[in-house]
């Protein structure tokens, strides 16, 4: 337990910290799924999007002016934005303020690259005239004290700090990974090196970079003006940003471990669902008797708009027409009519109709579900309406005819696979 002296230096570090979230990615791997929505806004844990577990460790943490850079397909994320984190007070400079990709340096580009999105927004960070800048990506599951991270910031008098997580070696192959010293200085910085650097003392592990960084706002602008001035650069954190001042500058790695929340049980929790296994993967977390990942914390609630619906509903109990869900998260708007439904998530206003059956799968919004369908390792888009009698899931070869299967046998359905994009929302 921290002393009040510790909150106090941690709350005064978080005051005067602005965040920027980067949530501009499409996400690609996510196929369909990102057809028509960036990353971050797709819906995730039966409520919620992605963006908003970054969006609520800002506001949990403490740190209250908050950016979100956006550009590809935002409309979904705008408006979900606008409805659901318009709650924080301006009087008291309180703000989720959107960032869109405005042209604002040169007329003829979009943000260019990671570092480019938060050097296009300079001018208004120098507004609020703040401390710290944390830059962080919005399509990430995990809970997070910033407050923590920022303080071992200070401590450390660094010129920047990465959040690292600890990773089997043979899988920091896909990261940014940090050679440290015994002090948690990064001494080297490689993106997705062949042969990773490993943690002092433990050969077989690896720190990886998370994409959630802190700088001294005077360093940060400063090497995003000298970026934008040398020629060839990727405009990236990643590719250019880090690698150049690590050998220069005071750089520490943060663990993950050190400041994450609720995680007391288990390993700390954090997920890249970036592909539609590790989408569907991540949502089946959800269903376990106590999943790694605590949406029931209230010391740590995670926000996110909630349309005004009544309650699920469960109805018929007749032998062989019995509406129940069973090791399953079922919100609300939704109707169980006369079907079974096995460890599944159901998002708002789904429509289960009799005589059929969900098993291992995750329904998203205002979805119809006809009589007698069999749904099995599905992910079913928004807004589609699956005709009576249909089976999904249980023959690969007759699903890739008509929609995408996953390596890992997934098969994702959207509206426009069935010929219903018209009627679509996101």
């Amino acid at each position: 337990m921290r002393d009040q002296s510790d909150w106090r230096f941690i709350s005064h570090l978080t005051r005067n910290t602005f965040a920027i979230i980067l949530a501009g990615g499409r996400g690609s791997r996510l196929r369909q799924l990102t057809d028509f929505r960036t990353k971050p806004a797709v819906p995730f844990a039966g409520k919620f999007r992605i963006l908003d577990f970054t969006l609520s460790n800002c506001v949990n943490s403490g740190i209250r002016k908050i950016g979100v850079a956006t550009q590809y397909k935002a409309h979904s994320l705008i408006r979900h934005i606008q409805r659901g984190w318009s709650f924080l007070d301006g009087r008291f400079d309180e703000f989720i303020q959107l960032l869109p990709a405005q042209q604002q340096i040169d007329e003829t580009q979009w943000y260019q690259g990671t570092a480019d999105a938060v050097f296009q927004n300079m001018h208004f960070l120098r507004r609020y005239n703040p401390d710290h800048v944390l830059i962080v990506a919005g399509d990430h599951i995990y809970k997070m004290d910033y407050g923590r991270m920022l303080a071992f910031h200070a401590k450390h008098h660094a010129d920047m700090t990465v959040a690292c997580i600890d990773v089997p070696i043979d899988e920091a192959r896909e990261f940014g990974v940090m050679g440290v010293d015994d002090d948690h200085r990064v001494v080297d910085f490689l993106e997705k090196p062949q042969n990773p650097p490993s943690i002092p003392g433990h050969p077989d592990r690896a720190l990886a970079s998370m994409g959630v960084y802190v700088f001294n706002a005077k360093f940060l602008f400063e090497q995003l003006e000298r970026d934008a001035l040398t020629k060839g650069s990727n405009r990236d954190f990643g590719k250019d940003i880090i690698p150049h001042i690590v050998p220069r500058y005071r750089i520490f790695a943060h663990r993950f471990a050190d400041s994450c929340v609720g995680s007391d049980q288990h390993q700390p929790y954090w997920r890249d669902v970036g592909t539609i296994d590790a989408y569907w993967e991540a949502n089946m977390e959800m269903t376990k008797v106590t999943p790694e990942l605590n949406l029931y914390d209230k010391e740590w609630p995670i926000w996110t708009y909630q349309e005004q619906l009544p309650p699920a509903k469960f109805v018929f109990d007749d032998e062989g027409r019995r509406g129940f869900a069973v090791d399953s998260l079922v919100s609300g708007g939704c109707i169980i009519s006369g079907a079974e439904v096995k460890r599944s998530l159901l998002f708002s206003n789904v429509q289960v109709h009799s005589w059929s059956s969900v098993e291992d799968s995750v329904i998203l919004p205002s979805v119809d579900i006809g009589r007698h369908s069999v749904l099995k390792r599905c992910v079913i888009d928004k807004h589609c309406r699956i005709p009576e009698g249909t089976t999904i899931g249980v023959d690969p070869e007759a699903d890739r005819q008509r929609f995408n299967v996953s390596p890992k046998g997934i098969t994702l359905v959207t509206a426009e696979m069935l010929g219903q994009g018209a009627a679509r929302g996101h």
